[in-house]
């Protein structure tokens, strides 16, 4: 009896399906709930290792709410739980595909003998095919890849990539993991390059990127004024152009929506308690539909 009573208060508290954490997750605001947005596209470097609040990441992508995020740094597990929290406290159902590039019990958790899988992530509210993981010749000073799939973007089929490339002191090595990278890009006419690059706007490795898809904020490019990433200028509250702001808690421009067949919109910029990176997201377009595109 004791038992019952117990379990019914617990589901008086929790209800019959609320994950670990939910009432915590309640307590957020209401307008970060909202329907999925089909041209929209984030990707968010999700930091690990950092202490883990599985829910207040769910919470800052369903303020997003995008049609397709890429998680770079990202547990199996933990991605698992976001996209539980997703649909369970915000309504937003997403399909999942891996990246995983390292299976490793440090960073992910597990047993030593079944350790976590670490790497990429893509979310997509569509579902996804023909999934293509890549790991680079040379990851540098940690395995490092590139998860491919092909979903849809504001209606249309697009060619989705999602990338954590060598780190930031390791420019000749990301040089090669770019022109990998940059070539399987070229292969499609509209294609969606996302991920953490660690390297700011200006760095020659970024060429081939440049060469062949635009940024997200258009006038933030080599050549452009603050190149550099090192102007903090915040949230631009509309295009954003002319401005290349930075997307980390260090003040540089690491992470990048890279666009092929498709039109920047709007892009947004916003620090996040949950991580070292900053989610980045990008409304695009093409000429066809940019008159009926939702902003």
């Amino acid at each position: 009896m004791l038992a019952g009573a117990m379990a019914v208060a617990c589901l008086l508290l929790l209800g019959p399906s609320a994950p670990s954490g939910a009432l915590h997750g309640r307590t957020l605001p209401a307008e970060a709930v909202r329907d999925i947005v089909p041209n929209r596209v984030m990707t968010w470097n999700i930091c690990n290792p950092c202490e883990e609040n599985n829910v207040g990441r769910a919470a800052e992508i369903a303020r997003y709410a995008p049609q397709v995020i890429g998680l770079q740094e990202a547990c199996v597990r933990d991605v698992e739980r976001i996209r539980d929290y997703l649909e369970q406290l915000y309504g937003l159902v997403y399909h999942v595909e891996y990246g995983s590039v390292l299976r490793n019990w440090g960073r992910c958790g597990g047993w030593p003998w079944s350790p976590g899988g670490f790497g990429q992530a893509l979310l997509s509210a569509a579902p996804m095919t023909d999934r293509v993981l890549v790991e680079y010749p040379d990851g540098g000073s940690e395995d490092r890849g590139y998860l491919a799939v092909t979903t849809s973007v504001g209606g249309r089929p697009t060619r989705v990539f999602n990338t954590h490339l060598a780190q930031r002191q390791q420019a000749p090595v990301r040089a090669g993991q770019i022109r990998v990278l940059a070539a399987e890009v070229a292969r499609h006419d509209r294609a969606v390059a996302l991920g953490d690059f660690n390297a700011v706007p200006y760095s020659p490795e970024l060429a081939p990127m440049w060469a062949l898809s635009s940024g997200a904020a258009p006038g933030c490019r080599p050549g452009s004024a603050d190149a550099d990433g090192s102007d903090v200028k915040g949230d631009t509250g509309g295009t954003g152009e002319g401005v290349c702001e930075p997307t980390t808690d260090w003040q540089s421009t690491f992470d990048y929506v890279f666009l092929r067949g498709l039109t920047p919109l709007r892009h947004h910029v916003r620090p996040s308690p949950y991580s070292d990176h900053h989610p980045l997201y990008a409304d695009v377009t093409t000429s066809a539909d940019r008159s009926t595109a939702r902003e």
